[in-house]
């Protein structure tokens, strides 16, 4: 999977990232009838917050090197509100809550109450933890607005397994339809491992016509080398779509890690002034360069 150019293509294309125009000199996203008036770059309207860093799981591509062992790392309930109040006001009108495993940090479901009545708030998980009193919580703040992403890698336990642990499978797929028979609105995400290549079309069936998930609400993404990840395609601020990314140390370049390379600033105290940053790299970044978006 070092064919970036292939690889990408075949399973994630893009098509489906709203770019939207954020103008540094105001602060803020501008509409197209508006452009005229201002110097915007382009940029998805989303934020993507890292609530934490362990995780009930210890998978063997993990992009941040996630497990039960990991130092949590929280965001707490005040920074949170804080920045999530700043990026609204910003124009940012997708916000996304990843870990580590989310649904381990007891503020997952004020985080939840804090957004979700504002902007569309997708939280990433494995669904296993989201049961007894934690979905009974989670049904308290559901809405509308309120999607769980979930992990999926094959129709069967085999792969899936493979890299994110005996039992995980099974697990998983309850988790899903917990959450569709409580009136939870969810998302499938599958990582495209070499092995899950050939059986891509089972997966996409799997997911369409067994759990009912449409298909474009089911994320089919490459194989990333970060993290625990010892393989896959290599991405930087060269060859990524910024996506504004915060957690506890800092605003980053994407969620495609939180590692150094993709730093902006560890300053998280100003989300424009990380805005500024980026749209000063994205300008003075050579030009014919190939972008590409993940999620």
């Amino acid at each position: 999977m070092s064919k970036p150019d292939v690889d990408l293509r075949t399973f994630d294309d893009g098509s489906w990232l709203r770019l939207g125009l954020y103008c540094p000199a105001c602060g803020r996203w501008v509409s197209r009838d508006e452009r005229g008036a201002h110097h915007p770059i382009e940029l998805p309207p989303r934020l993507w917050v890292y609530t934490n860093y362990d995780c009930n799981l210890h998978c063997s591509y993990c992009l941040v090197s996630s497990s039960p062992w990991a130092e949590r790392r929280g965001i707490d309930v005040q920074r949170f509100a804080r920045l999530a109040g700043e990026a609204i006001q910003l124009g940012i009108d997708d916000l996304f809550l990843t870990g580590g495993e989310p649904f381990l940090v007891p503020e997952i479901f004020q985080m939840i109450a804090l957004t979700a009545p504002r902007v569309r708030t997708t939280v990433l998980s494995n669904a296993i933890a989201l049961r007894g009193k934690r979905l009974e919580r989670l049904l308290a703040v559901n809405s509308p607005n309120l999607w769980i992403q979930v992990s999926l890698d094959d129709d069967e336990p085999g792969i899936h397994d493979q890299y994110r642990g005996a039992g995980s499978w099974r697990r998983a797929v309850d988790g899903i339809r917990r959450l569709q028979q409580s009136g939870v609105q969810v998302r499938v995400a599958t990582t495209v491992t070499p092995e899950l290549e050939p059986r891509l079309p089972r997966i996409r069936a799997f997911v369409q016509h067994t759990l009912g998930i449409p298909e474009d609400h089911h994320i089919v993404r490459p194989l990333l080398k970060r993290g625990f990840a010892e393989q896959g395609l290599e991405v930087n601020k060269g060859n990524l779509i910024p996506e504004l990314t915060v957690d506890v140390d800092g605003v980053y370049w994407h969620p495609s890690g939180t590692d150094a390379d993709l730093l902006v600033t560890p300053d998280t105290s100003s989300l424009r002034t990380a805005l500024e940053e980026i749209a000063r790299l994205v300008v003075t970044r050579a030009e014919g360069s190939t972008l590409q978006a993940f999620r």
